[in-house]
């Protein structure tokens, strides 16, 4: 499943590895209250998934795993700093709690439990290998651009299994070929199905922006966009000044029931990718995103370059380095061994 990029540029072979020391990620919250009946604490796993870490509490505290909650889901092969929410009557327990692989490093309260999605982003630090000087000035300026000009929003390699044979398991059990019983994973083959055809939507939608708008990302008629207040609303006349101005950005189909779909020309080819008859929930994803707070450390003794910046939640780092270095990753890329 190619993901495409508007600027079609020579590729840069720079590699990076998902790794404790060289893949680093640290989740920005929402504001928290100090105050209230649920303990909120800023935890730093290693080596670990988000579900492990989940576990490792439960089983310390002898609870179930869904009293614990979190905002989103955390690689495994990484250093991530993430925040969880406990009951506060659980402090004191607390206290003596250690793993190998978790440390707790702040502690507060809030009034609510913390939900998946309950977050503004995730700040990204990655070490790129292979780096020549006159490298480290071109990824910086296709970095630069980037956040200028938007980052196609695509679903990551992550999303559909290593081998992408979830993609598979997903379209046989929308079609009645599959029987599964866990709820947990009938829930996620949804999604998986939802992106994947969010992912050939936007591709086709940056295919078109490369090939009529310089590579800038073509509005059409009928588009659906969401506001800076996160509405959605497709306006009477196309918002070029507010969209070049990231006031709005276009949005793209998560197919389901419920949903806004759009219209006109936008309509034409949002509806190769729609399955109207999928009863699960819809919703929209941004088309485009936009990097922020770059920055670049180069190691030039070593051809190492250093690059972390911030992305909006349900936003993959990796996509941002496919579209630096225009060429696509996969699993088996992200944690192969350097050379």
């Amino acid at each position: 499943m190619q993901r495409e990029y508007l600027q079609d540029r020579e590729k840069i072979n720079f590699k990076f590895e998902q790794t404790k020391e060289d893949f680093i990620v640290d989740e920005n919250p929402r504001i928290f209250s100090e105050k209230g009946n649920y303990l909120i604490l800023r935890v730093q796993k290693i080596e670990m998934t988000t579900w492990d870490m989940i576990a490792a509490f439960a089983q310390y505290l002898n609870l179930p795993a869904e009293k614990i909650g979190y905002a989103g889901l955390k690689d495994k092969h990484a250093t991530t700093t993430q925040y969880i929410s406990i009951e506060a009557k659980y402090e004191k327990a607390l206290k003596k709690f250690k793993h190998p692989g978790i440390k707790i490093l702040k502690r507060t309260r809030d009034k609510y439990s913390i939900r998946m999605g309950d977050l503004v982003g995730n700040r990204f630090s990655i070490n790129l290998f292979g780096v020549s000087p006159i490298e480290a000035g071109q990824i910086e300026k296709r970095a630069m651009k980037l956040a200028k000009d938007g980052l196609p929003n695509y679903f990551g390699y992550q999303r559909f299994g290593r081998d992408e044979d979830s993609i598979t398991q997903a379209k046989e059990m929308i079609a009645g070929e599959l029987h599964i019983e866990d709820s947990k994973l009938k829930k996620f083959l949804i999604s998986v199905y939802q992106s994947f055809y969010f992912n050939q939507w936007l591709r086709e939608r940056v295919v078109l922006s490369r090939n009529e708008n310089s590579g800038k990302f073509l509005l059409l008629e009928g588009d659906v966009y969401s506001s800076d207040e996160g509405k959605l609303f497709t306006p009477k006349k196309m918002p070029q000044r507010d969209f070049e101005a990231h006031k709005v950005v276009p949005t793209g189909l998560l197919c389901g029931r419920d949903v806004f779909r759009a219209r006109d020309a936008a309509r034409e080819i949002e509806a190769k990718y729609d399955d109207e008859f999928l009863y699960d929930k819809g919703s929209r994803r941004e088309a485009l995103i936009y990097p922020t707070d770059i920055k670049l450390d180069y190691k030039n003794n070593f051809d190492i370059l250093n690059i972390s910046f911030t992305l909006p939640k349900g936003s993959y780092a990796t996509v941002f380095l496919e579209a630096i270095a225009n060429k696509n990753y996969s699993a088996q890329m992200g944690k192969s061994k350097r050379k």
